[in-house]
């Protein structure tokens, strides 16, 4: 391998007769003046004599040719392969034509692709194109994962991507960009789970109910498995955990009421749930007061409230008019149709079970080094999004700025906040209730401790503020040109990589990042475990057919042969569901002899169906 055509500081073209090139590939030059030289494959092509080789002008020109041939390369006779690299630090002046062209050692990339150990880091896959390392790799970066390629598992074969998770603390927060597909969600759960592996407080947002850890991944060999049952929690919102409504501040529950229905909470709703709640309120004296203050202002007027108390027929009627007349006197005034909608959000939340529990759970999985999978619908998880971060994050604010002056406060660790469809919470545009309290993480949060890990199918949609603070960003397969706009806005990956990007393989991702200076191209490994969701529908389809045919079979041999005369009393004797009538029976009849459980024959009675196993 030699260096060929016209070169800069920047850049050069290498060839070979011998073997082709891969993209991301690391090779060193070996220049007399400049010394070895790192280098970086960004665009490869061959050349033959059948084959035009100026075809569009990008991969060489006469120049490149007559340099071959001054080489000493046959390009007549030879496929001559020919790469284009990218210079890692820029040459002081350009690359001498002819130099040799190697292959590293690992040793030589180690610092450039390294930087941190297998027990520290979080081991995410493998640096793409680093195979012919494999000879050279120390020990103790070996044989640590398993990938995943056409539905095959592969052991790992290259240098290990490792990220280096103290370094956020210097760099925070952590972008997942990618399409339905891309293996996105694959990624954050691999993410997630080297984070278990070193106890790493963390809070997990799943609106997907895919984030269990609890099943291992059947293909993977025993040796490459992790138990991660005791390192997380499963907390459903309604069920484990909820808001506590006496803790909630008036700006608490306007926040809450608010994003229960964005967009339509109006100043006069703000004024009813000001002058309405009171400190300590529970939920339901608060709605209480709400229906009393709902009921006068439908009878209409304090005369009629008295009157009607005056006839009450016993004391708890009465108790409750005279109760009126103080709330109508005190609160009549409000507008009616404020009063409603804020009771409307109010028990619609509870009818969710948002009020029914607190985040006790939550706090106890932080304290004790786990991660909380904090589960629900979209809708509930956005306000209940709120509150946690919020809660959680001034806990953790509180004690770091009570140690700066000198108080002595309960201890909270740092956490890591992470969650899928972030473009719902912190959305370009408009305002939502979790969006401040996260925007302030992302420009803040490092000082006290609380990261970022952010997810979405959509980098175009989310908020430039917080786009901006996130320091590494794994880029999966993309195919919106606004998204890959906002991708190449906000990393240094280069205008090569961006046209890769609608192309990648689901697995594979380009990560950006400030701790490595520069972009690196990964395999992402395989997971140890698996999600609900990742069964094929139609693969569940089939499945649930033949589970329904097989017990169909088994309810109705004992009744072969059967006779079109013996379909009424086999109706009648038959426990499979969904066999309504006579037509249903003779079509799921048809259906087996199609599945090969029954055949079908002709005889002088009419058509018979008899066992065909």
């Amino acid at each position: 391998m030699k260096v060929a055509g016209i070169t800069n500081q920047q850049e050069v073209y290498v060839v070979s007769d011998s073997k082709p090139f891969k993209i991301n590939q690391i090779l060193i030059i070996e220049d007399e003046n400049l010394g070895s030289l790192l280098g970086e494959v960004v665009e490869t092509s061959s050349y033959n004599k059948y084959i035009p080789f100026n075809i569009n002008g990008e991969m060489g020109d006469n120049n490149v040719l007559e340099s071959l041939r001054a080489l000493g390369y046959n390009i007549d006779e030879n496929t001559i392969y020919i790469a284009r690299l990218n210079l890692i630090v820029e040459a002081q002046y350009p690359v001498t034509v002819g130099s040799k062209v190697r292959y590293p050692s690992f040793d030589e990339v180690k610092d450039l692709l390294v930087k941190s150990s297998p027990e520290r880091g979080l081991v995410l896959g493998v640096v793409k194109s680093t195979e012919e390392l494999d000879d050279t790799i120390d020990n103790k970066y070996r044989d640590l994962l398993c990938l995943l390629q056409n539905g095959k598992v592969k052991n790992q074969s290259g240098i290990p991507f490792i990220f280096d998770i103290k370094s956020m603390q210097q760099y925070p927060h952590i972008g997942i960009f990618g399409g339905s597909g891309s293996g996105k969600s694959f990624g954050m759960r691999v993410i997630l789970e080297e984070i278990m592996k070193l106890s790493i407080p963390t809070i997990v947002l799943d609106p997907h109910y895919e984030m269990d850890f609890s099943t291992p991944f059947d293909k993977l060999e025993s040796k490459y498995r992790t138990d991660f049952k005791d390192k997380f929690k499963c907390l459903q919102i309604g069920r484990h955990v909820g808001i506590k409504f006496s803790n909630l501040s008036v700006r608490d529950l306007s926040a809450i009421l608010s994003a229960a229905s964005p967009g339509s909470f109006t100043e006069p709703m703000m004024s009813v749930v000001e002058q309405l709640h009171k400190k300590g309120d529970t939920y339901y004296s608060f709605e209480e007061r709400l229906m009393i203050l709902k009921e006068a202002q439908e009878i209409g007027n304090e005369r009629r409230i008295v009157e009607l108390l005056n006839n009450a027929v016993d004391s708890v009627e009465q108790d409750r008019y005279k109760r009126m007349v103080d709330i109508y006197k005190k609160y009549g005034t409000l507008p009616a149709q404020s009063v409603n909608g804020i009771l409307w959000r109010l028990q619609r939340l509870n009818k969710e079970g948002l009020f029914t529990n607190d985040i006790r759970e939550i706090e106890n999985c932080l304290m004790q080094g786990k991660t909380a999978v904090v589960q629900g619908p979209l809708k509930i998880m956005n306000v209940f999004s709120s509150y946690v971060i919020t809660s959680l994050y001034h806990k953790r604010r509180d004690y770091r700025d009570g140690l700066q002056l000198g108080e002595s406060l309960d201890y909270f660790p740092p956490f890591i906040i992470a969650f899928d469809e972030c473009h719902n919470f912190v959305p370009k545009g408009y305002d939502t209730s979790a969006k401040s309290v996260i925007k302030e993480i992302a420009q803040e949060g490092r000082k006290y401790g609380v990261f970022l890990i952010l997810a979405t199918q959509r980098p175009a949609l989310l908020d430039e503020t917080v786009t901006a603070q996130l320091n590494t960003k794994l880029v999966f397969r993309t195919v919106r040109a606004s998204d890959i706009d906002t991708i190449k806005e906000e990393t240094d990956i280069t205008s090569e990589e961006a046209k890769r990007l609608p192309y990648l393989q689901s697995g594979d991702t380009f990560i950006s990042s400030a701790i490595f200076g520069r972009t690196v191209a990964v395999r992402i490994r395989m997971a140890k475990t698996t999600s609900v969701h990742t069964e094929n529908p139609f693969d569940e389809l089939l499945n649930m057919n033949s589970k329904k045919y097989e017990e169909l079979f088994k309810d109705i041999k004992d009744h072969l042969p059967i006779y079109p005369n013996d379909l009424l009393s086999v109706l009648k004797n038959l426990n499979s569901a969904g066999i309504r009538d006579i037509e249903d029976l003779k079509s799921s009849l048809e259906a087996l002899v199609d599945m090969g459980y029954i055949r079908k024959s002709s005889t002088i009675f009419g058509q018979c169906y008899e066992s065909a196993v």
